[in-house]
């Protein structure tokens, strides 16, 4: 297999991260949303852990794209 290929392929394997963070981010709220409504007096306290837990999330997509990006142009 050609070098240019694999580091392609590489990349294009890093970025898939990028979709999945955001399925996990949509996961968290959605189950968030679930246990608010139903019980509301209990989501203001789980409210921050949400956002933690969304920012984590991201930040691993973020992650993934940086790989994907130094796979293509640095490597």
């Amino acid at each position: 297999m050609d070098p240019a290929a694999g580091k392609f392929i590489g990349a294009g394997l890093a970025a898939l991260g990028m979709g999945l963070a955001a399925i996990g981010v949509g996961n968290i709220f959605g189950n968030f949303l679930s246990g608010a409504l139903r019980n509301p007096s209990a989501s203001d306290g789980q409210f921050a852990r949400a956002f933690i837990g969304a920012a984590l999330a991201e930040g691993l997509g973020i992650f993934a794209l940086v790989v994907a990006l130094v796979l293509l142009f640095v490597a």
